[in-house]
């Protein structure tokens, strides 16, 4: 793990790098340098993790909040057993702003985890992140929360 991270701080320390183009040029050295990787087709998008301006939800995060109430629909099973917390989602925001490959990354059961990819599927498209002034795809990970009312 530290040897994964020495490289990227490294870079960091380095006038005129960003986050972003530290962890892209570190991927790709580990990737040149025979680490595992997963393969990406010929011309598949850079997806980054970290990018100079981050992907966002358009009106930014009250309009975020203002969505989930209005599209929000709890699931019965979960409100019957009082389930409440929050389900971690993972998607890829593209350089044109639209959400793709939504997964659930630590989700609760009894319908929320649906409710969350539901909710993810039918937002409306973001703001694309960016780095150096460029759009890109970028993978982006939220919590829905999700709070039963008695």
């Amino acid at each position: 793990m530290l040897a994964k991270l020495l490289p990227l701080l490294a870079l960091l320390l380095l006038p005129g790098f960003t986050w972003a183009q530290a962890v892209a040029l570190t991927e790709s050295s580990q990737t040149a340098a025979g680490a595992p990787a997963a393969s990406a087709p010929a011309g598949a998008p850079t997806v980054y993790h970290a990018a100079d301006e981050m992907p966002a939800f358009p009106g930014g995060a009250e309009a975020f909040q203002k969505f989930l109430r209005k599209e929000l629909k709890y699931p019965e099973d979960a409100l019957r057993r009082g389930i409440s917390g929050r389900v971690f989602i993972r998607f890829i925001v593209t350089d044109e702003g639209r959400i793709r490959d939504a997964e659930i990354v630590r989700g609760l059961g009894s319908g929320l985890d649906e409710e969350a990819l539901r909710l993810v599927r039918i937002m409306p498209w973001w703001t694309p992140g960016r780095v150096h002034g460029q759009p890109v795809w970028v993978s982006y990970t939220m919590p829905i929360v999700f709070r039963a009312l008695d």
